[in-house]
């Protein structure tokens, strides 16, 4: 096997954006039902993540390029580590923990991933991942962390044998047509995504499906490259946010919380009687707690908008355990700036409608991978563009709805925090796991210093909508107005 693969363009982007203020780090913390034993936590993870090379591997860069070089003093004991919270290590201990490994970078020298095995004073343990963006995306690495989990607890240590997934040959990367190397280079990736994956509209995405199924010129790959520098266009000139102390320079302190855990068959009766999606309910529910914190602490909210970038997943149904980066980002602007939840529901569910029917995450799909092919100074400009028209990132990452176990311990929450580029100073996870919803939150302490009072008001805002199916006759729920005047107003808590 050969030592070295070359790093895809979009994952050199990610490795690149590293900055102080915001490490391209994908955070995850998982709370498990009593006391994982640290010598078998270590072995399952030693025995399982062998099966992912890029686990074993180094980013560097060299006058041929940059590549994935394999560790030759690739040590488990380097990146799985046993670590102790101050007292009374609880959960605002935890919080601090994870806060403070959020904004510590991982070796360079070494491949960057690193599980901290932690204990906490009610006789549980945790687990805080770190894993660089530049090896893959949240959707690859939820698949990565379910291959070192069981579905019960007496499973085996190296659970079972399971197949290597398939590493492409370095070479591969360099087998193509040098008169139009460039553009197949840029737009290749977006072939595996399909139809099946996201609902893409538009004449350009006909026009790109046309190319694959047929040869295509450099003129063709141009046509479509223009169609995209237009949208560029359009990105450029979207409206800045309105001004909110969510917004500002970010800084190398970071803050984090994460609310209680919410029942998702709840949240899909409510959905199902109000019309709505899972993911409109819970977008909706954001909105809610971020304007009540802003109420809470007096500044104004009439007309407020924030922009959201969300992540799209890009990837095919098969796809779904190769490592690297394919998804794409799209615009959310969350309704801050109205005051009637289910108002607020329904704007946030017509935006979403729109969403999806945009070519928005294919594009940002492939300005992340021109990004990573062009000098460093132009992705950051690209990445500047595209910082300064967001307040927040925010994912919602659907995990296992059945309990898992690792190490013989049964987990009992999980939360997962993807990186902030630029000056973005926030980052939202939403992420369902057996049978729940858990609401997380990372900060920098220049603009948000107490997160735990908006996840707070995450639960709250989601009971709004759940009382007023109690208290109103559901054929009168479409109309908002209707239902305010029928309650006496609908006032922020």
């Amino acid at each position: 096997m050969n030592s070295r693969e070359r790093i895809a363009h979009v994952d050199n982007a990610w490795l690149r954006m590293d900055r102080p203020e915001n490490l391209m780090q994908i955070v995850g913390v998982m709370i498990f039902q009593g006391r994982i034993d640290t010598e078998r936590f270590k072995r399952t993870v030693a025995q399982r993540i062998v099966r992912y090379r890029r686990f074993r591997q180094i980013a560097r860069q060299d006058v041929n390029g940059n590549w994935w070089d394999d560790d030759p003093d690739f040590n488990i004991d380097t990146h799985v580590r046993h670590s102790f919270l101050p007292a009374p290590a609880g959960k605002n201990e935890l919080q601090k923990f994870v806060a403070t490994m959020a904004g510590t970078p991982l070796n360079p020298s070494r491949p960057r991933w690193e599980f901290n095995l932690v204990d906490t004073a009610d006789g549980n343990s945790a687990v805080v991942v770190r894993i660089h963006h530049a090896i893959a995306d949240g959707i690859a690495l939820t698949g990565v962390i379910k291959s070192l989990t069981d579905n019960d607890i007496d499973a085996p240590e190296d659970g079972g044998t399971v197949a290597t997934p398939h590493q492409d040959d370095p070479a591969d990367n360099q087998r193509s047509d040098p008169d139009d190397a460039f553009w197949r280079t840029i737009l290749e990736p977006i072939s595996e995504v399909a139809l099946t994956s996201i609902r893409i509209g538009g004449q350009l995405w006909g026009h790109y499906l046309g190319l694959r199924k047929n040869p295509a010129t450099i003129r063709d790959y141009v046509l479509v490259a223009r169609a995209m520098a237009n949208e560029v266009g359009k990105l450029a000139l979207l409206p800045n946010d309105t001004p909110t102390r969510y917004k500002g320079k970010a800084g190398t302190v970071k803050r984090v919380a994460w609310s209680e855990p919410i029942s998702l068959p709840e949240i899909k009766v409510v959905g199902k009687v109000l019309g709505c999606s899972v993911n409109d309910i819970l977008l909706a529910s954001v909105a809610g707690a971020l304007r009540g914190y802003l109420i809470a602490k007096g500044d104004p909210v009439a007309a407020t908008e924030i922009r959201a970038m969300v992540p799209v997943n890009l990837r095919a149904p098969d796809d779904i355990e190769d490592l690297g980066n394919r998804f794409g980002l799209v615009a959310l602007e969350l309704p801050i700036g109205i005051d009637n939840p289910l108002a607020r529901l329904y704007a946030t569910r017509a935006r979403m409608m729109v969403l999806k029917d945009s070519y928005q995450a294919m594009l940002t799909f492939t300005l992340l991978g021109a990004a990573g092919m062009a000098p460093k100074f132009i992705q950051d400009q690209i990445l500047n563009l595209l910082a300064s028209k967001t307040t927040a990132v925010m994912t919602n990452v659907p995990g296992p709805q059945q309990p898992r176990f690792f190490a013989g311990c049964r987990i009992e929450q999980e939360m997962v925090w993807v990186p902030q580029a630029g000056d973005i100073g926030m980052g939202v996870s939403i992420l369902s796991y057996n049978g729940r919803v858990q609401f997380g939150l990372i900060t920098d302490k220049n603009m948000v210093d107490d997160p735990t009072q908006i996840v707070n008001r995450f639960a709250d805002e989601f009971d709004k909508l759940l009382w007023l199916l109690l208290l109103e006759p559901w054929d009168r729920l479409g109309d908002p107005a209707a239902v305010e005047e029928d309650l006496g107003g609908l006032t922020d808590s």
